[in-house]
This record gives C-alpha cells, sequence and structure tokens, in this order.
C-alpha cells in the first residue's frame, strides 16, 4: 500500500478501519518480505530505524538464519507513529518504531481490530522527559508556560510530545482543553506555521526542538526534563507475524543490540551517519544521540519504562483518544531477553550516562568532555574558530543543550547553563548574588 503524503491523524486510528489483504510472504513461498515502518528523523529511534538500515546489520542477521526462506527488508519512512500503526493494523508492516504515546494507542488499535501488536524493546529513552521540549519564537515575548495562557500552540495530539504539553500545562494551573488554542500539526507543519508567526508556540519530540534552536528559529520555554516522568521510544511488533517468525524478530533485535553498540562506541560516527541519511545537521543529531546525549539508548525494557508507560494511558484517556489499556499483555519482553542474553539482568539496573559538557571540534572525529561548564567556556573561548558546536547540560535538568543557546547565570564564580529562562529565573530568586549574563559576557568571564 502506498504511504500517503500525509501522516493519518490519531483521531483517525481510532475509527474503524477494514484491513487490507496482504502478506508478509511473497513469491513461491520461500522468499519472506519483512516490512520494517521507522521515522527517520525522530532521532532517538534510529537503532532500530535509520542507524540499523545504514549500516546493514538486520539483513546480515537475516542472511545467518539458512532456514530455507530467502529474505529481503522493505523499509518504510514515515514522520510520525500514527501512519505505523495504521499499516500494522491493516497487516502491512511487521515491525516499527514510535514513542511512548503512540505506542499505547497502536496497542489499543490492535487490540480492538483483532490484530494485537506486543512492545518488545526500548530504542532511546530519558529518564526525566527531555526528549521532548516547547519552543518559541526567538524574539517572543513567551518566556514560561504561564505565558501560553489563550497563546496557539502547535503539537501532534496523541504524540509523546502533546503529553508534556498536557501535563506542563495541568501544573501550571492551565486547562490543556480550555487555557490554551491547540493546533494538531505535523512536527514539520508546526515548525512552518512557528516561523510564519501562525502560532505562538511549538510542542514535539526530538529533534525538531533541537534543530530550530540551532538554526536560530526558536528559543527552549519549558524543558519536558522538568516534568521528571521518564519518555521514550520503542519497537513494536505485530503478533500473528512475529508468532509465524519468530527468527525474525530475534534477528531484528540482534541487529538493534548490534546497531546500539555502534552509538555506543562511534557516537559522531553515528550522529554523520544518521545526518546523511536524515539530511539533519550532524550537531543537532549528537545532541540528542551523543556520548553525554539528550536520549539513552538500550533495547531492554526496564521496569521504570513500563511504569511510565501505565501512568500515560490516563493523559490519553481523558483527552478521549483511547480507553483502558492492558499494558502488561502489551509488553512481551520474551524476545529482546533471548536477543541480549546474559547481559539482559545487568542492564536492567544500569544507569544513564551521567551528563557532562562536550565540545565537537571541527575537522575532529571525536568530541571532547569537561568536568563543568565553565571549563568548556574557557576552551570555547580559547578556540573560538575552531568549534563545530558546544553542549553543556542544564544546571538542575541535565538536559543538554547548545552552549551559545542556553541561559546562562553567574553564580559567584560558577558559570551556570539552564535550557530555558525560567529555570534560570527560579535558580537567580533562590540564590542571592547570582544574575543571569549573555553567552558573550559567559565566555569572557571564563577566558
Amino acid at each position: 500500500m502506498k504511504r500517503t503524503a500525509v501522516a493519518l491523524s490519531t483521531a483517525a486510528l481510532l475509527l474503524p478501519l477494514s484491513a487490507c489483504a496482504g502478506s508478509a510472504e511473497a513469491g513461491d513461498g520461500s522468499t519472506v518480505t519483512v516490512t520494517v515502518g521507522y521515522q527517520s528523523k525522530t532521532i532517538n529511534t534510529v537503532t532500530a530505524g535509520t542507524l540499523l538500515r545504514s549500516l546493514g546489520y538486520f539483513e546480515k542477521q537475516l542472511d545467518s538464519l539458512h532456514d530455507g526462506h530467502t529474505y529481503k527488508v522493505d523499509w518504510q519512512d514515515f514522520a510520525t507513529g500514527a501512519p505505523i500503526t495504521a499499516q500494522m493494523t491493516a497487516g502491512k508492516i511487521d515491525i516499527g518504531s514510535m514513542g511512548d504515546f503512540p505506542l499505547l494507542l497502536n496497542a489499543a488499535r490492535g487490540k480492538q481490530l483483532g490484530s494485537p501488536t506486543h512492545l518488545v524493546s526500548v530504542t532511546g529513552y530519558n529518564l526525566r522527559g527531555g526528549l521532548n521540549t516547547v519552543v518559541t519564537a526567538p524574539g517572543s515575548a513567551i518566556t514560561s508556560l504561564e505565558d501560553l495562557k489563550g497563546k496557539k500552540v502547535s503539537t501532534s495530539i496523541g504524540s509523546a510530545a502533546d503529553g508534556t504539553l498536557v501535563r506542563a500545562l495541568q501544573r501550571a494551573g492551565i486547562d490543556p482543553d480550555k487555557g490554551i488554542s491547540k493546533l494538531n500539526q505535523q512536527p514539520a507543519v508546526g515548525a512552518s506555521a512557528l516561523s510564519a508567526g501562525s502560532v505562538d508556540a511549538l510542542s514535539q519530540f526530538v529533534a525538531w526542538p533541537g534543530l530550530l534552536a540551532y538554526q536560530g528559529k526558536a528559543k527552549a520555554v519549558y524543558d519536558g526534563a522538568q516534568l521528571d516522568l521518564p519518555t521514550f521510544h520503542g519497537v513494536t511488533a505485530r503478533e500473528d507475524f512475529t508468532r509465524k517468525h519468530p527468527a525474525v524478530l530475534d534477528a531484528f533485535l540482534k541487529a538493534q543490540d548490534q546497531a546500539t553498540e555502534y552509538l555506543d562506541h562511534h557516537p559522531v560516527a553515528a550522529a554523520e551517519k544518521v545526518a546523511d541519511t536524515t539530511g539533519l545537521p550532524a550537531e543537532v543529531v549528537y545532541l540528542y544521540n551523543g556520548a553525554h546525549g539528550i536520549a539513552t539508548f538500550d533495547p531492554a525494557l526496564t521496569p521504570r519504562l513500563v511504569s511510565a508507560l501505565k501512568q500515560d494511558v490516563s493523559v490519553l484517556k481523558a483527552a478521549k483518544l483511547t480507553g483502558d489499556i492492558d499494558v502488561d499483555s502489551f509488553v512481551d519482553d520474551r524476545y529482546v531477553k533471548k536477543a541480549l542474553g546474559a547481559s539482559y539482568t545487568k542492564r536492567l539496573s544500569t544507569p544513564p550516562p551521567t551528563a557532562a559538557s562536550e565540545v565537537w571540534a571541527k575537522g575532529s572525529g571525536k568530541t571532547i568532555s569537561f568536568k563543568s561548564p565553565g571549563q568548556l567556556l574557557a576552551y570555547v573561548a580559547a578556540h573560538r574558530d575552531g568549534i563545530r558546536a558546544a553542549y553543556v547540560p542544564d544546571a538542575t535538568t541535565g538536559t543538554l543543550w547548545f552552549a551559545d543557546r542556553a541561559v546562562w547565570v553567574a553564580d559567584g564564580g560558577r558559570l551556570l547553563p539552564f535550557v530555558t529562562p525560567a529555570t534560570a529565573r527560579n535558580y537567580v530568586t533562590a540564590h542571592a548574588g547570582a544574575r543571569t549574563v549573555s553567552y558573550r559576557e559567559a565566555l569572557e568571564r571564563a577566558s
């Protein structure tokens, strides 16, 4: 089935859909076509999509099966998770990757149509929620969530970014339904609307907030990590396909683990590969997928992430996007346990890397890490013409951000970065003598 140019909305996913005829089998029965739905520009899914495809690991794993079948992989790229779910329930996609809220809709839709799917692994995650960000125009007077009251905000309803927006507004005392004018738009459409001034803010998932900030087209107004609730993307598979071809899913998960290992050991090279494929700047890819990036990659289905998924159900129910969802029956960790083997138990308790400041020098195939943002600033000040990108973790949430896009605070001899003006103000209010400074002044102080 030819993919439509515009992704189906979440609401459309919940309407009756007649299953399309089709099968993963093709030709004379000895050839098996495996269809994988992925989101190339949702870059914390790259170990199950963009990077995995470019490395060819899945195809190599399938070639090693030697079970009498010839395998072909059909990679289908989408902008969001909604159309992947539509194609999965129609029997047209076998394995797909998407965010936590779309995963729940995937579970609900599969059950509704009698075509169940299961969450079988995780791609990228952030335990505090830093993968989703609300941004506004660079010159906007909006500097906090409270300023969004009565304003137009673009998001993709049913996405993880929409979930962040809803929760953040509720904490700020704003009714997410009546307190703002919410526009349901594709990420690219919302980004264009923000640039055109037809919306006041944009709430989106990776890599859109970082991309717009990097391009100077947006500034962060809310860091999703302020919620301190895990957010993640994962891999879902059709139950009927998995039952028929368990070795294929095993091959996929082993290949995903190989891609994860490649990303962990070669983060700069991985960022370059993803950039080459997607057209995204490598500097933006590295912000999320780097050695100390916003996303941590591991296929293991940890209890903390499963618990977070259960908490997400109430948000979707309140928005009338779904009813009750049996998360426990949706999560199936049997296959990833088998694929990862003895290391699985250890992975369940391995914490993500600690936040660190990093500089990516021009012409370098690796980054330089610093113990403090002040040390990074001193290095940047001494090598102004040789810096490709500089990254610093928010002083309160740990979310990595571009040093030249951060809000800087001078507190005595310390220089502290923040993703948003609001978190910087909160720090200044709580620390006598602290004050915000420009990036230029921060560099001068550090040099």
